[in-house]
């Protein structure tokens, strides 16, 4: 694993680049805003290792408060230098951005705003930065009637009239790329409600989409396999749940221009 620092923020990209690679991934974890959970970290990056993409871990900026559109524009960053080849790697074409809870709410909002010049990094170009799919798993995406309000506080501060500009089901357009969504619908931290509006408005845009929902799980269950476990927040080893990674990865072969099931 190598790293490279953000050259205008604090943030950084672990690299994990594997043999003969078939695209890329940036891993955005989740935390509320608040930390970055080790749990949606390197097990996330192996796992795409292992199916054969270059994997990247963004640890973006979680403070100091409010973070506006800092971790937007480290992302942006992110997968420009992949993109460009100045991340450890040669230059990928083919780039997916997989985020989780807050992560997810981080990695959405690049796919539905990559196109705004105002908010991009300054010499970075909009096109530089747009991915070309997402893999959301139990992502943050309404400040509405089921938002995680920290999160919201976190980007924006108490003042709720300032959550519309994150509220990412009311900034979906035909530009969004293609997105695979999953979610549990026992979720009492993040409601599966978050997934399914942003879902309903992709289908609207007219934007390629999938959604999984499992009816039983609680909120971060990452991989939900035994290596990320954390039986003390009821977050459990699922066979099922754990269905999303393979599913994740038959869905990138199936949209991704330059792979099999593509035609």
């Amino acid at each position: 694993m190598t790293t490279l620092q953000c050259p205008f923020d604090n943030a950084s990209l672990d690299c994990y680049p594997a043999d003969k690679a078939k695209g890329a991934v940036i891993v955005c974890p989740g935390g509320g805003y608040h930390f970055l959970s080790d749990r949606e970290d390197r097990p996330i990056a192996q796992a795409f290792n292992q199916a054969g993409y270059h994997a990247f871990v963004l640890h973006y900026s979680i403070d100091p408060p409010p973070l506006g559109w800092r971790p937007f524009r480290q992302l942006g960053w992110a997968v420009s230098a992949v993109r460009s080849g100045n991340a450890g790697v040669p230059g990928v074409r083919e780039i997916t951005v997989c985020g989780f809870s807050a992560g997810g709410h981080l990695a959405a909002s690049l796919g539905v705003l990559w196109h705004r010049a105002d908010l991009v990094a300054p010499g970075i170009d909009p096109a530089a930065q747009k991915p070309d799919a997402l893999i959301l798993s139990y992502p943050v995406i309404t400040a509405g009637t089921y938002a995680h309000r920290k999160c919201f506080e976190q980007l924006a501060g108490k003042d709720t009239s300032a959550w519309d500009a994150f509220s990412l089901e009311k900034l979906v357009t035909p530009k969004t790329p293609p997105v695979f969504l999953w979610h549990t619908i026992a979720d009492e931290s993040v409601p599966v409600q978050n997934s399914l509006l942003f879902f309903e408005e992709l289908l609207r845009c007219g934007v390629t989409a999938e959604l999984h929902l499992y009816p039983y799980g609680a909120h971060g269950l990452s991989l939900a396999t035994p290596e990320v476990g954390q039986p003390e927040k009821n977050r459990l080893p699922d066979a099922h749940v754990a269905t999303w990674m393979p599913l994740a990865l038959q869905w990138l072969d199936q949209i991704l221009p330059g792979q099999p099931g593509k035609s």
